[in-house]
């Protein structure tokens, strides 16, 4: 087996070229095999093997630097710079992760995990370089997906000025998740499958190669045809900009990217090597579902089917069949999602309204004003994205949204602990950076049952506000308590005395179990369902401060800026009444919620139990509050 003599960076070297399909194929074979069993970015990977095969052959790490955007494609990299052994562990806790760490290897320049930033990253590393006077390498790799975010603009206009060498490695596979939309896409494609360029490209080095000296003239051409391709590709963007442009190249063509890339290293610029590759190669299944092998749960490599198939439905799948609902009931309803439509449950709504959906592509901050302006309009927008993701678009809430007070819903999806991603993904800041926006009002359902009641409240709320639900399987509890949303309360579930719960969110179910333990050892407990995050029931907090010793507030969310603290200053602020009118009550408040720190990958109940916000641990902190 080739791919056992690779136990450190530059092995690949070592490696006679003959063998390079060889090993192609074994690493593809070694990811399928390991991937099935722990899950993982398996189609973006697959894709990307010959690229960088190519890469390693033409560059010397640590010394040279590859940063990967998103990072999910990093796997034969990891690979090749030592770290077999690491895929056993692969995103579980402790192990490995399925992103760039620089913590990991000196090899992993820059962590990322959040797309179209890595142009930016690799300017400041080329900026360090020059500043140093070294004379390392800096390549950026990115896909084309990535390619529809605003930043990778902003990068580009600054790296035309740029008089050293910087190489963005355009990885053209006409996908990011699913498949790519708008302007920047099509252009690509226009230039991938511009047959008239390649085939008058191939020609001419043909005829050249097969006179006297043609090699050398073809090597001439090589570095000097700007020229001839701004005559048969029109508009040439990049080159346009002042980028020199190579490509494009077959991506899994390694000799070949060998070439362009000891081309692009000569220059004295910021060039783009346009690398065209196929999502999922080599592997049928992930060629013929990029979007489900994106991120795949362990699967039977024979079927590409899950290991465990769901049985139970999904927050997205009662998002996603609650919104086809509203959107028969009122054609006001729009939904934008930002490269996303089945990651976010919005398949289905594209596919019976398709002039009422939007997908902007990896571009979370044009989504949310694109949505402002949908909602002055005189239509009802429903914006659904990530939790970690919508983070990139705090401004466009603040400023084009809030501001003006207008009605935009944000579905936010994976909100809480998401398990393997690790730091970059978990959505666990949401409550926090919301709450701290006027005008803004956050919600969070219980169950199924009330994520749908939510939704439609909010299309008839007329105002700012947030749904967020976590990932994974939907809550089927309480089925008897359905109370009507009311603005800004709470909903008492069981009322008793000493303790009180107040839940938000995904932490009702906890707090159902929580509260059967704490009955069992004696104590009588009250158990609320927060629902409103903000604004907060301060009349329900009040009561609960009259009849409890102690309120636990429960969330999954960082505990800086969450619901905890909003508790607390409810209470200070209702006791600081109390006092001045002689009453005294002694109420105390145990927060639970996530330290201030980023959770890794791992399992989410495991996760839960190391940062203390599962049942056992809650119990233990009560019965010590108690104490």
């Amino acid at each position: 087996m080739i791919l056992e003599n690779i136990k450190e960076a530059n092995d690949i070297k070592k490696i006679d070229s003959s063998q390079y399909g060889e090993l192609a194929e074994e690493i593809r074979q070694f990811l399928i095999e390991k991937i099935s069993v722990t899950g993982g970015h398996l189609g973006s990977n697959l894709g990307a093997v010959e690229l960088t095969m190519a890469l390693h052959l033409s560059l010397n790490l640590p010394e040279d630097k590859i940063i990967w955007d998103v990072g999910h494609q990093s796997y034969t990299h990891k690979l090749l710079t030592g770290r077999r052994d690491g895929f056993e562990n692969l995103r579980k806790f402790g192990g490995m992760s399925g992103f760039p760490k620089r913590k990991e290897s000196p090899c992993d320049s820059f962590d990322t995990g959040h797309s179209s930033t890595s142009l930016s990253a690799g300017l400041g590393l080329v900026k360090a370089r020059d500043l140093k006077g070294e004379k390392n390498t800096i390549v950026s790799v990115i896909g084309d997906g990535s390619f529809t975010g605003g930043m990778v603009y902003e990068a580009l206009n600054n790296a035309a000025r740029l008089e050293s060498n910087f190489i963005i490695v355009l990885n053209d596979n006409n996908m990011s998740i699913s498949e790519n939309v708008g302007g920047v896409p099509k252009y690509l494609n226009s230039i991938r499958t511009n047959d008239g360029y390649l085939e008058l490209k191939k020609g001419i080095y043909d005829k050249l190669k097969s006179v006297k000296n043609g090699d050398a003239l073809v090597k001439s051409i090589r570095r000097a045809k700007g020229s001839f391709k701004q005559l048969v590709i029109p508009g040439m963007m990049f080159e346009d900009m002042g980028i020199t442009y190579l490509g494009p190249v077959d991506g899994h063509n390694i000799q070949d990217m060998i070439s362009v890339f000891k081309d692009a290293r000569r220059c004295k610029t910021a060039v783009i090597v346009h690398v065209s590759t196929h999502k999922g190669k080599g592997y049928a299944p992930a060629e013929k579902h990029p979007a489900r092998f994106h991120g795949a749960e362990p699967f039977e490599i024979e079927t590409g089917l899950p290991t465990k198939p769901r049985t139970k439905a999904n927050y997205t799948d009662i998002f996603s069949t609650v919104m086809t609902k509203l959107g028969a009931r009122d054609e006001k309803v729009v939904a934008i999602t930002a490269a996303m439509p089945d990651g976010t449950g919005l398949k289905r709504f594209h596919n019976i309204y398709p002039e009422r959906f939007f997908d902007v592509g990896i571009a979370e901050e044009h989504a949310v004003t694109f949505a402002a302006g949908l909602a002055a309009g005189g239509l009802k927008p429903i914006v659904a994205i990530y939790s970690s993701f919508l983070q990139r678009a705090y401004d466009q809430i603040l400023h084009d949204v809030c501001i003006q007070n207008l009605p935009v819903i944000f579905a936010i999806d994976r909100a809480g602990l998401v398990g393997s991603d690790g730091e970059t993904h978990q959505g666990i800041f949401d409550l926090s950076f919301l709450s701290s926006i006027p005008n803004m009002h956050i919600m969070a359902p219980k169950n199924k049952w009330e994520l749908s009641d939510m939704l439609k409240y909010a299309v008839a709320f007329g105002a700012p506000i947030a749904l967020r639900y976590p990932r994974g399987e939907a809550y089927d509890g309480l089925p008897e308590f359905r109370a009507p949303i009311e603005y800004g309360k709470a909903e008492m579930l069981y009322e008793e005395s000493d303790i009180a719960l107040m839940a938000v969110g995904s932490m009702v179910k906890v707090g159902v179990e929580v509260r059967r333990a704490l009955k069992e050892m004696g104590y009588s407990c009250t158990l609320v369902n927060a629902r409103f995050v903000k604004p907060i029931d301060e009349e329900m907090i009040g009561h609960l401060c009259e009849h409890h010793q102690l309120i636990v507030s429960m969330e999954e969310n960082v505990a800086s800026g969450g619901f905890g603290e909003k508790v607390r200053a409810c209470m200070d602020k209702l006791r600081d009444m109390e006092m001045k009118e002689n009453k005294n009550w002694n109420t105390e408040l145990l927060s639970i919620a996530i330290p201030d720190e980023y959770v890794e990958h791992g399992n989410v109940e495991l996760l839960k139990k190391e940062i203390g916000i599962d049942t056992d641990s809650i119990l233990a902190k009560i019965k010590n509050a108690m104490a």
